[in-house]
């Protein structure tokens, strides 16, 4: 009786029995997590079977507990599409607008689960074909965390030039990129797939930059095996095209799939997480609130010799809402952004007599799935301003096909409203953290935010991204990718030689066609002490902003260079108290805005 010492002394005990003292004792006990070992369901590690059946019996026994934790054996796991959890998917900027299966394979399918913690203890998950790692539909508070994912045929294939002359080349294809030569011409296959268009993006090692390039003059020439994993093509090469030391990073442009996908999943957590390689795109969350991201790195597994593990962004956020953190991360080798958060504009392609609404998604590659729920707030937005023309609230929404939702809302529709009117979904906006991270290594940007929600972005390491370090956009006529930003603090942060692609300053940059007087699409934006090691001398480029702050910079160029800020139609700006550590004048460049409309201890140039 000594264990009930404690609790007789309760007044809540006196007069209850026993018996209330034992239903205590069961409740505590169901709060704890329940235990799942995956051996015991047949998951056996580094024995090149397929676990795809037992995973998928794993993950049900945890499905009959409140709370549950899956072990997994440390070591190499592998896993084939046959026996894998299967669902139709259509997920945001990877679904290709053809009749084609939309049919996914998934190596860990979490649907409507709760209260779930994967524990890879160290394993390695080796996935085959194309596979998603891991998607969670309509699941809450999950954490997957001490794991790591890769493919044993990467669908990024590479290969090094190793003599380079103008009518022949001799490239060493890397061990994991499977190929064949069909009639004299470069083929590459893997398991269930093969492909011949190639997008490529070269590697340059001495300067340890990814630049976009083209393999249409190997394509073009006659290849033939002379040995293992060694091709010569013989043609007519120009000599700045390639160089020795030289790596093609190819891949088909088709996207077709996702890393790993979470949707309509809330209060989700990847910690210690390691992405080797994503096919299609990256880990896309789409209509998913609170998603944390901590020490999460997308990079080519050590000692694999490959240089590109993400086949397009690392981490896409679309149509999100809460709280997207990412801290501690580390991102290289992506053929596209690391890290892109934004919502969709629909576009009104038709009013009924009711007052309802069809709306529908314009890009290709993002439709077939809701993009707003009842009860939403939206926005009514003009696509050649991208200013709001009225907002509403929902009262139904539905998707009646795979690219058209129809809308019901509360009260008149606003005056104005017509076809070719966007809307954006206000609710479903995201506040977002992105700190001490590092993004390296990629041919396109660093970081591409628009929420109307406060924006943090600090103490991160931006190095060689091809182009803005950061881009703030917002638009409703390419990508359809919205919105505006209202809360924006970009402070203490490194941004190295980035820009050799394009203009390597941050990049504000709506796409508005259309210019009002007074109204502005971005507001309230501040970056602050933050080290620019710029390799052109260009540190910010800015459009439509009012409340803009630019301040307290350092910034490292080549002496002479100087630095060069470049405003169009903002107001309320301020660039002060920043340090050039060469010699060179400060400059700010402004165009279709009243000098009074800045502050600046720079030379000021009106264009």
């Amino acid at each position: 009786m000594q264990l009930f010492t404690g609790l007789t002394r309760g007044w809540w005990f006196r007069g209850c029995g026993l018996s209330l003292c034992i239903l205590f004792f069961a409740h505590a006990s169901a709060q704890s997590p329940v235990v799942i070992r995956a051996v015991d369901y047949g998951v056996k590690a580094n024995s090149h079977q397929n676990a795809a059946p037992a995973l998928q019996r794993a993950l049900e026994a945890c499905r009959q507990y409140a709370s549950s934790v899956l072990v997994l054996p440390p070591g190499r796991i592998d896993v084939w599409p046959e026996g894998a959890a299967a669902r139709e998917l259509y997920i945001s900027n990877c679904t290709e607008n053809d009749s084609l299966s939309k049919i996914k394979h998934i190596a860990f399918l979490l649907e409507d689960h709760n209260n779930l913690t994967i524990d890879g203890k160290g394993s390695l998950i080796m996935l085959h074909g194309k596979m998603i790692s891991f998607a969670l539909l309509k699941s809450h508070n999950i954490r997957i965390q001490n794991i790591a994912f890769d493919y044993e045929r990467p669908t990024m294939s590479e290969l090094k030039m190793i003599r380079v002359s103008e009518n022949r080349i001799e490239a060493r294809m890397h061990p994991d990129s499977r190929f064949t030569i069909d009639n004299g011409k470069l083929v590459f296959y893997g398991e269930g797939w093969e492909t011949r268009k190639f997008h490529t993006i070269l590697f340059d090692a001495l300067a340890d930059q990814l630049r976009y390039s083209t393999a249409a003059p190997l394509m073009e020439a006659k290849a033939r095996q002379t040995a293992v994993n060694t091709v010569v093509f013989e043609g007519m090469f120009k000599k700045e095209l390639y160089k020795a030391g030289d790596i093609l990073t190819i891949r088909d442009p088709y996207r077709d799939n996702c890393g790993g996908f979470i949707e309509q999943s809330r209060d989700v957590v990847l910690y210690d997480v390691r992405m080797h390689y994503m096919h299609g795109l990256g880990i896309v969350s789409q209509f998913a609130e609170n998603i944390t991201l901590r020490r999460v790195t997308v990079a080519p597994r050590p000692g694999s010799g490959r240089i590109i593990a993400a086949f397009a962004d690392c981490f896409h956020f679309s149509g999100c809402r809460g709280k997207v953190i990412i801290d501690s991360c580390r991102t290289s080798g992506s053929h596209d952004d690391p890290v892109n958060v934004h919502g969709t504009h629909l576009q009104i392609t038709g009013i009924n007599a009711g007052g309802k609404l069809t709306v529908r998604f314009m890009h290709h590659q993002t439709y077939g799935f809701p993009a707003f729920f009842k009860n939403d707030s939206i926005a009514f937005i003009n696509p050649q301003t991208l200013l709001p023309q009225g907002a509403a609230v929902l009262r139904s929404a539905r998707l009646i096909n795979s690219r058209e939702m129809e809308l019901e809302l509360k009260g008149a529709l606003p005056e104005g409203i017509k076809r070719g009117s966007c809307i954006e979904n206000l609710t479903w906006t995201p506040e977002v953290r992105i700190t001490n991270s590092s993004f390296e290594r990629t041919n396109t940007r660093g970081i591409l935010v628009t929420s109307r929600r406060k924006v943090v972005i600090e103490n991160n390491r931006f190095y060689h991204t091809g182009m803005a370090p950061i881009l703030i956009a917002d638009d409703a006529g390419n990508w359809f990718e919205s919105g505006p930003v209202t809360d924006v603090t970009i402070r203490n942060n490194r941004f190295e030689e980035c820009g050799y692609n394009g203009s390597g300053a941050i990049t504000i940059a709506p796409e508005n066609h259309q210019l009002v007087a007074g109204k502005y699409v971005h507001h309230n934006i501040r970056i602050t002490g933050n080290l620019f090691k710029s390799i052109n001398g260009e540190v910010l480029s800015a459009r439509s902003v009012e409340g803009l702050q630019f301040s307290g910079n350092v910034i490292s160029t080549t002496p002479g260079a100087g630095a060069t800020i470049r405003l169009t139609a903002c107001n309320n700006v301020t660039v002060l108290r920043n340090k050039l550590t060469a010699a060179g004048l400060s400059q700010v460049i402004i165009k279709g805005m009243s000098p009074d409309a800045i502050k600046t201890d720079g030379k000021l140039i009106n264009q």
